[in-house]
């Protein structure tokens, strides 16, 4: 054990060194000062200061960006309940933007619980589904919104997470009554499954109704993915085995091919100390996967971000510099994705691979001028 928090410590000061890690010809990567001649700097290429990228979503949408700031500085639900009325119902962009309302009224409300002479944070939400009690935009917002606070308050497996996720549970049937095509309750309602430990069957029942209204919805097939995955109720073959039926039945200039990706990632090691790994046929074939579906995808595919973002993880982690800088310049300034925002500090975590792309391409003669935009 006490080997293991060696590896662990050792690890981890590798990670608060690598921002210093610096370009070497020859192909390899070293340590040199901030101020060497040598370093290589991600403000060469346009990229954003660590402390400018927006850890609130993926990529841009200015429109939902706009919306929130008006939402928090008036805590007005009005503009939120227009936004959500004029997006389609089975897109993409609609499942982003409740779980962005939702999280920004969860996360008020953990900064401001309110008191005797203060009024909870959050507030807006509550007087959206008071004053519509029948928009289904605001009813699909306060079930993600529940379900964010049971994650985000409670413990798996407590009387607090269980009675939370029942609420939301119930907020889910409502907000599918008001609105019987859309996919979004139910979306919502397989956090929910995987909280209460829904069985098999239970949570396939869900599943089939999603598929009736959006078969190749991507975001719902991440969200389902989770249910399947060895940490929760099936295992890694059971993962991979829906990841990869999920790009195989996936249309024409979808992203469901980069699922088995997102498989694999559920599925890495705590500690992976051997290089040769992240070259094994798993990997590599999934990383091909997911940078067929990037490249054959819409430009203004909502969750192209999503993928892109998993594949600099990937690509730096493969030592594949030049491909990584590829997909950097297409996501840099925002980072509200997996892998990041499982660290207390996404900008910080994404800096450090961005900085290591950067370091990689130099060292094997890439520069500013050779990178295509």
């Amino acid at each position: 054990m006490e080997i293991l928090w060696v590896l662990i410590a050792l690890v981890m000061l590798g990670f608060v060194l690598l921002p210093f890690l610096r370009r070497r010809r020859g192909g390899a990567i070293g340590l040199v000062s901030p101020d060497h001649p040598d370093a290589a700097d991600p403000a060469n290429y346009g990229f954003a200061l660590e402390e400018e990228l927006d850890i609130r979503m993926p990529g841009p949408d200015q429109d939902l960006m706009d919306v929130l700031d008006v939402v928090q500085r008036t805590q007005d639900h009005r503009a939120a309940q227009q936004l959500l009325a004029g997006t389609e119902t089975e897109g993409e962009r609609r499942w982003q933007r409740v779980q962005a309302f939702a999280g920004a009224a969860s996360l008020e409300l953990s900064r401001r619980p309110g008191g005797v002479s203060e009024a909870p944070g959050g507030q807006w939400l509550r007087v959206w589904r008071a004053e519509a009690p029948k928009d289904a935009g605001g009813a699909a917002v306060h079930a993600e919104f529940l379900v964010q606070q049971a994650w985000r308050t409670a413990t798996p497996g407590t009387d607090e997470f269980r009675i939370i996720m029942e609420e939301a549970r119930t907020a889910c049937g409502e907000a599918a009554l008001l609105a019987p095509g859309d996919p979004i309750p139910y979306i919502v309602e397989l956090s929910v499954a995987r909280g209460l430990g829904y069985s098999q069957k239970d949570f396939e029942q869900i599943w089939l109704k999603i598929l009736d209204r959006a078969p190749a919805h991507m975001g719902a097939h991440l969200a389902a993915l989770h249910y399947w995955c060895e940490k929760w109720h099936g295992s890694r073959a059971e993962a991979y085995s829906f990841a990869e039926a999920a790009a195989a039945r996936a249309p024409r200039g979808s992203l469901l091919s980069a699922m088995p990706l997102f498989a694999v990632f559920e599925h890495l090691p705590e500690v992976t100390l051997v290089a040769s790994f992240w070259q094994s046929e798993v990997v590599t074939k999934a990383v091909h996967g997911a940078l067929h579906a990037v490249h054959s995808a819409r430009p203004d595919d909502p969750m192209l971000a999503h993928v892109r973002h998993m594949l600099v993880f990937f690509l730096v982690r493969s030592e594949r510099w030049s491909e990584a800088m590829n997909q950097l310049v297409h996501i840099d300034g925002h980072v509200g994705a997996l892998p990041w925002t499982l660290s207390a500090d996404p900008a910080a975590e994404f800096a450090v691979y961005r900085a290591l792309a950067v370091a990689g391409y130099e060292a094997n003669g890439g520069s500013p001028a050779s990178l295509p935009h």
